[in-house]
């Protein structure tokens, strides 16, 4: 795919998360319902990684995938960055950069469409979110591929910038757009790629960190569609005791 095209798939992306927000704002009570579902999602991906969290290699990395991807921060001065630059960033960066920003773009949008629908099969409210709660909105939203896809995503943005960091001289380039992009109104997303580069390379190697990451969102998500949520209750290594 050439960078136009990537280029114009960002956007569409971007306009999915737009409705997706704009749905929310339109719905006062969706919009405190996604809230706390992802505020939730936080708190387990922190149980579920807490080793990883704890460990002096993968802590940063760990922290990184919580708060950039997982997190329930409010991303929408950094989408509105990408929808006013999106023809800067495709003609500045380097094609593979471009590409994983189309990445970062398609899981957000994803993320964002399966917490709205997660949000309007809630029962309980925002106030009082559990694990059974939690496990029968998700079985009642379904979209068992979407989910993969979801995973999928993460992996090949962790994969990507395991690989940006084979590259020394990619680094000294995105060190050197600095100034281009913040000229251009880049800069979160510059602060995204620099500070996803440098965690990174600080593992020395992220292969395992990603097949932990992997297997542990694999055997969640499998878990959650195959529980029977009114008896639910979380017993040694099952994935689901990793629900808060």
């Amino acid at each position: 795919m050439d960078k136009d095209s990537t280029a114009t798939t960002i956007l569409a992306h971007l306009a999915t998360v737009d409705a997706e927000r704009r749905q929310r704002a339109a719905d006062p009570a969706l919009g405190e319902r996604v809230e706390a579902i992802k505020a939730y999602q936080q708190q387990r991906f922190a149980r579920t990684y807490a080793d990883l969290l704890a460990s002096t290699r993968y802590q940063h990395a760990a922290r990184f995938f919580l708060e950039e991807l997982y997190g329930p921060g409010d991303f929408s001065r950094r989408d509105a960055q990408f929808a006013r630059v999106v023809p800067a960033l495709a003609r500045l960066f380097p094609r593979e950069v471009v590409r994983t920003v189309a990445h970062l773009a398609e899981l957000h949008a994803l993320s964002e469409r399966l917490d709205s629908q997660m949000g309007r099969l809630m029962k309980d409210g925002a106030a009082a979110i559990t694990r059974r709660s939690y496990a029968e909105a998700w079985q009642a939203c379904g979209m068992a591929a979407e989910r993969q896809q979801q995973i999928e995503l993460t992996i090949a943005i962790g994969e990507a910038l395991e690989a940006y960091t084979r590259k020394p001289l990619l680094r000294q380039a995105l060190r050197m757009m600095r100034g281009p992009a913040s000229a251009a109104g880049m800069q979160e997303l510059q602060q995204f790629l620099e500070s996803g580069f440098d965690t990174f390379r600080e593992m020395r190697g992220a292969a395992e960190f990603l097949d932990t990451v992997r297997s542990r969102e694999e055997a969640l998500a499998s878990a959650l569609f195959a529980c029977e949520p009114q008896a639910l209750c979380p017993v040694g290594d099952d994935p689901l005791g990793k629900l808060p």
